[in-house]
């Protein structure tokens, strides 16, 4: 007997029992549709995180104070004061070869208030750098540019919250906000970015010259911030970059040897790892559970299987009669066992697929199809088919063909 004949004796030996073969096959069709949802959920979140941790900036290193200390009370991180404007400065100038912008930042949380209407936000006090290192373009109007920097005046940029909350329709741009009662001029809107990793509006946010509102509104004659933001030419140049930015804040504020760093940096991998880390853990084990299903499913093909066998002693015995070698009984079996495990797991793959984006959709969940993954998914069904499916073959293939013909 030939492959084509033999796929053909198999096929016919499992169309004539369909109930039975369906209910083998469904074992596999929930691990593999299992396996799918699991990886399609994994890896949208991950790509999801990529994407909120993308929107934090272009190639973004962070530069923080040490923490501030009085006693037992611990301040949290950037409360510190030792890290000046100046070392912005510095770093844009002595690192332009890792660097490509540099802007300080202070922040200042405070109530504004346009005529009859109020809003709490936070503003931040930034350079002109600052829109190139987040990826932050302005939808309308302009930011600030250096003269107005340089000369701590009163104009703002505001984000698309603050400016539904503050103006509703009205066009802001020109117009005037109270921030600790001394007015603003709002010269743009900054385009949406929406919530962060965290679940934070980014767009709820009001930026002004850092010069601006540190003398202005913090009504301070020192030049500490709160925090530093680099952007960083490729982030293949971060470990470097960190070393440098070490040693030069170092030499900035005369630490000897033997003392630790006076400032703390962060970059979007650290949180990236972490939390990806944590991700791909949990997409293990479900992985490892959905697996099971495979497991029991292979053993389901096994038990049918043996049962296949003792039901056609007789037909075993007939084929063996007329020629059939062992070889075209074993291959028989487990070809049978086979295409059972692969027609599962081609309708696993389509139920996992549309389970997937069902529930995507249902509950607004990033999903990400991996069609390799899916391809690796129905290849492991066959060979679950086909190692489930050897003993049964195996114990057909070794049958006494005189036997078979006696028995009843």
């Amino acid at each position: 007997m030939n492959l084509w004949m033999i796929f053909k004796v198999s096929l016919l030996a499992i169309l004539r029992n369909k109930t039975r073969a369906i209910l083998t096959c469904l074992g596999i069709i929930a691990g593999i549709a299992a396996v799918i949802i699991v990886l399609a959920i994994g890896k949208g979140s991950q790509a999801m995180m990529v994407r909120q941790l993308s929107s934090m900036g272009n190639n973004l290193l962070m530069v923080f104070p040490e923490r501030a200390n009085a006693g037992p009370v611990h301040g949290g991180m950037g409360s510190g004061q030792t890290m000046t404007a100046e070392d912005a400065i510095a770093v844009k100038k002595e690192l332009a070869h890792l660097v490509q912008a540099v802007s300080p930042m202070v922040r200042a949380p405070l109530q504004m208030i346009r005529q009859d209407r109020n809003w709490s936000s936070t503003v931040q006090g930034v350079s002109t750098d600052y829109p190139l290192i987040r990826g932050w373009d302005v939808m309308n109007g302009r930011f600030f540019d250096e003269t107005e920097e340089r000369r701590c005046s009163r104009v703002c940029v505001i984000g698309n919250t603050v400016k539904n909350n503050l103006f509703g329709t009205e066009d802001p741009i020109g117009q005037t906000i109270r921030l600790r009662n001394m007015p603003f001029k709002v010269v743009g809107v900054l385009a949406v970015k929406g919530a962060n990793g965290w679940g934070q509006d980014q767009d709820d946010c009001v930026m002004a010259p850092y010069t601006t509102v540190k003398r202005v509104l913090q009504g301070s004659t020192f030049n500490n911030i709160n925090m530093m933001n680099i952007s960083l030419r490729s982030m293949d140049m971060l470990e470097e970059a960190k070393r440098e930015l070490a040693a030069l804040l170092r030499q900035r504020h005369r630490l000897a040897d033997y003392q630790d760093d006076d400032f703390e940096t962060r970059d979007p991998t650290e949180f990236m790892n972490t939390i990806g880390s944590t991700t791909k853990l949990m997409t293990i084990l479900l992985t490892i559970a959905a697996s099971i299903s495979l497991l029991v499913g292979g053993i389901g093909i096994m038990n049918i299987m043996l049962v296949s066998v003792t039901e056609r002693i007789k037909e075993i015995g007939l084929r063996m009669a007329i020629g059939a070698t062992p070889v075209n009984i074993l291959g028989q079996f487990i070809l049978e066992s086979i295409v059972l495990s692969t027609v599962g797991g081609v309708i696993g793959v389509a139920l996992g697929v549309g389970l997937a984006v069902f529930f995507g959709n249902l509950l607004h969940w990033p999903i990400e199809i991996d069609m390799a993954s899916a391809a690796w998914a129905l290849a492991f069904s066959s060979f679950v088919g086909m190692f489930f499916g050897f003993y049964p073959a195996y114990r057909a293939s070794k049958l006494n063909p005189i036997d078979c013909l006696r028995y009843e």
